[in-house]
C-alpha cells in the first residue's frame, strides 16, 4: 500500500516537474516575424518654439512609448557645443530602452558630430554608414544611410537602413535616393528602409524609392510643420515588395518634442 502510495506521489511530482518546466520553453509563433519600426526625426533633441532648450527625455520618452522593435532617428547631436555637449545617441539608447545602436556620424559640427541613429531592441550587426553623393555644384551638407543586419526572436533576418536625404537641392537627393537603392540592391536580404527623405510622394525622389521598395503608406498624413510649411516626407519602405506585408501605419500626433512626428510602422517578414 506505502508503495502504491509512493509511487502515485513520485509519478505527479513528475507530471508537476515536466509541466512546470514547459512554462520556461520559448515558443515563437507568427508573430515572431514581426516587426514594429519607428522613425523620427528628432530635430537634435530641440523642441519647436525652445531656442536653446535640449529635451533628450522627451524624444526618449516618445520612441519609448511606441515600444518599437527598431527606430530610425535622424539629427543626432554627439558633444556638440549646442547640444550641451551630451552624446544623444547614448542617451536615447538608454533613455528608450534600446540594447543595440548604431551612429553613424554625417559631419563634424559645433565641437561634435551630427548624424543619424539606428536603435534595435534585437542584435545588430553587420553595421555599416555610406556616405551618399552630392551634387558638387550646389554643396549642402553631407547625408547618410546607416545600415546593420537585425535577427528576430524567430530567426528571421533582414537589412535595415536609416537615411536623411539632402534637404535644399533636388538634384543631390535624386543622386542620393538612386545610391540608396543601388545599396539595398547588393543584398539578398529583405531590406527595410526609413528615414526623413525631404521629398514628397509624386515628386522623383520618392518615385524612385517606389520603384524599388513597397512603401507602408500612400496618401500619407503630413509628418512635419515648418514656417507654415506641411506634407508627408518622412517614411517606412521595404523590399523586395513580396517579402513583407505592412499590417498598420500611423503618424503619431506629437507636436511638442520635435518639428517632426513619428511614424510608425508594423510589419510581417513572409
Amino acid at each position: 500500500m506505502q508503495q502504491t502510495r509512493l509511487k502515485l506521489i513520485l509519478i505527479s511530482a513528475f507530471i508537476f516537474i515536466t509541466a512546470s518546466s514547459g512554462r520556461n520553453i520559448p515558443v515563437y509563433n507568427a508573430g515572431s516575424n514581426n516587426v514594429k519600426v519607428i522613425t523620427y526625426n528628432v530635430h537634435h533633441c530641440n523642441p519647436p518654439e525652445k531656442a536653446g532648450v535640449i529635451d533628450v527625455n522627451a524624444i526618449a520618452a516618445v520612441i519609448k512609448k511606441q515600444n518599437a522593435d527598431i527606430a530610425a532617428v535622424q539629427e543626432i547631436d554627439v558633444n556638440t557645443v549646442r547640444s550641451g555637449k551630451i552624446n544623444e545617441a547614448e542617451q536615447l539608447a538608454t533613455k528608450a530602452g534600446y540594447k543595440s545602436s548604431f551612429f553613424a556620424k554625417a559631419m563634424d559640427y559645433d565641437g561634435g558630430q551630427y548624424g543619424i541613429l539606428i536603435l534595435s531592441k534585437y542584435p545588430l550587426t553587420e553595421t555599416k554608414a555610406y556616405a551618399l553623393p552630392m551634387d558638387s555644384s550646389n554643396g549642402g551638407e553631407q547625408r547618410m544611410l546607416a545600415t546593420g543586419t537585425v535577427t528576430l526572436p524567430g530567426g528571421k533576418t533582414f537589412r535595415f537602413g536609416c537615411t536623411h536625404l539632402e534637404a535644399y537641392h533636388k538634384t543631390s537627393r535624386d543622386l542620393q535616393i538612386k545610391e540608396i537603392c543601388r545599396i539595398a540592391d547588393e543584398t539578398s536580404l529583405p531590406f527595410i528602409v526609413a528615414g526623413d527623405f525631404n521629398a514628397n510622394e509624386g515628386s522623383d525622389v520618392i518615385n524612385t524609392l517606389d520603384e524599388h521598395f513597397m512603401r507602408t503608406c500612400s496618401n500619407c498624413p503630413p509628418t512635419f510643420w515648418e514656417d507654415g510649411e506641411t506634407g508627408a516626407i518622412d517614411f517606412i519602405a521595404s523590399k523586395p515588395k513580396n517579402a513583407i506585408t505592412v499590417l498598420s501605419h500611423n503618424v503619431i500626433q506629437n507636436k511638442e518634442a520635435s518639428d517632426h512626428m513619428p511614424v510608425v510602422a508594423e510589419l510581417q517578414l513572409k
